[in-house]
């Protein structure tokens, strides 16, 4: 799951700085929330920090064009970490003295996690007795400040004031939220759920893959920084729509989009249930027969494929086992040239397909290593641990 940052924007024109930060977050797999003053859309517009985050941008605090929830609670208590950037002289004032008569003060207020503010105005108001008690009660209160930097402001004065830069404040709210970027600047392509192989115009042959091994593994790649693709056939669980997805719905279709891509990447993890037979004739009219007989042939081996000409891109398989399982898996690694297989006995209560949970024993060619139940979500960071071993 992504970690969000409320990310709160006032009047000044260091807005600017704000739009590449939350670029930056969002780089790093951080999913960012912005609340908007009426005078920082004077400066930059809502569309802009919606185009970069994804997200509907929150501006008024009375807005009904959503469903009906609490607002600001529902934001608060979403967020991880709440930030404010910039953070004016009159947003600290509000703050220090209790004041929260608009959304992003009653939304700050009401969060209980970690705060941080980076404070942006001219160095006369930055030194000025009274907002540096009000920025005192806010540090005494546990709220992280960045504190500004000196130099030549918007005004033509020169001094302290000028909003820290955005690569310092995502640097330091990724220590608040204890993200690791291990997979930054890294390419991951992720297949999951199963394939459908139609019979006629109706009805197809296909597995109980929902997806959520992938989509858990896709997720949390994305989290620790990695651009990801996700070819995805049919599933029964919910696609984060931040997650860059090609859907697919037959094997064919499936091993054309990632052979055409695979060499592209640093790693692919196959976590799908392609259909292995397909059949041989398929009809254009539904069925009627009494009885129907189906020749069926063997649909192309994705896996295989890739390990065979896969260049420097290392391959994570999936071995979905009703016996000899640690048997079949080693045989998959070495025929299919994969660098890691993920093996579970799929007759295990807890394990296997449209469940939560998993049951694996991961096996590459230097060691073999066993898991007792954990979180499909849990699983996808080990796997992840350890594709960066390999």
């Amino acid at each position: 799951m992504r970690k969000r940052v409320l990310l709160g924007v006032t009047g000044g024109i260091a807005v600017y700085k704000s739009v590449t930060l939350v670029s930056l977050l969002v780089k790093a797999g951080i999913d960012v929330v912005v609340v908007m003053t009426d005078s920082a859309c004077k400066f930059v517009t809502p569309l802009t920090f919606e185009t970069i985050s994804k997200n509907r941008v929150i501006t008024d605090m009375f807005a009904r064009d959503f469903p009906y929830e609490v607002e600001h609670i529902s934001l608060a208590k979403s967020a991880d970490v709440a930030v404010v950037a910039p953070a004016t002289a009159n947003f600290v004032g509000k703050v220090a003295s209790g004041i929260a008569d608009d959304m992003l003060t009653t939304t700050f207020m009401a969060c209980k996690k970690q705060k941080l503010i980076c404070p942006a105005m001219n160095t006369n108001m930055y030194e000025d007795s009274f907002f540096q008690a009000n920025l005192s009660k806010l540090m005494e209160s546990g709220i992280e400040v960045i504190e500004p930097a000196s130099g030549i402001l918007a005004c033509g004065d020169v001094g302290k004031g000028r909003m820290c830069e955005p690569e310092q404040i995502a640097e330091k709210i990724k220590e608040m939220l204890g993200v690791t970027c291990d997979y930054a600047g890294k390419k991951v392509l992720v297949t999951a759920g199963a394939t459908c192989e139609s019979i006629d115009g109706v009805r197809y042959l296909s597995n109980h893959s929902s997806g959520k091994m992938g989509v858990a593994i896709a997720d949390n790649a994305i989290s620790r920084g990695a651009e990801v693709l996700l070819v995805v056939g049919n599933t029964t669980c919910n696609i984060p729509s931040y997650i860059n997805t090609v859907k697919v719905t037959d094997t064919q279709s499936m091993f054309d989009v990632v052979t055409a891509h695979a060499k592209e990447f640093d790693y692919v993890i196959k976590a799908a249930a392609p259909a292995d037979y397909r059949p041989k004739k398929v009809y254009d009219n539904k069925v009627k027969e009494q009885s129907l007989i189906l020749e069926l042939e063997k649909t192309p081996d994705i896996a295989y494929a890739v390990g065979h000409d896969k260049g420097n891109c290392k391959l994570i398989i999936f071995s979905a086992e009703t016996e000899n399982l640690i048997e079949n898996a080693k045989g998959k690694l070495k025929k299919k040239n994969a660098d890691m297989v993920v093996a579970n006995d799929v007759t295990q209560k807890g394990a296997g397909f449209n469940v939560d949970t998993n049951i694996v024993t991961i096996i590459t060619n230097d060691e073999e290593t066993s898991y007792e139940m954990m979180s499909k979500s849990a699983l996808a960071e080990i796997i992840l641990d350890k594709a960066l071993t390999l």
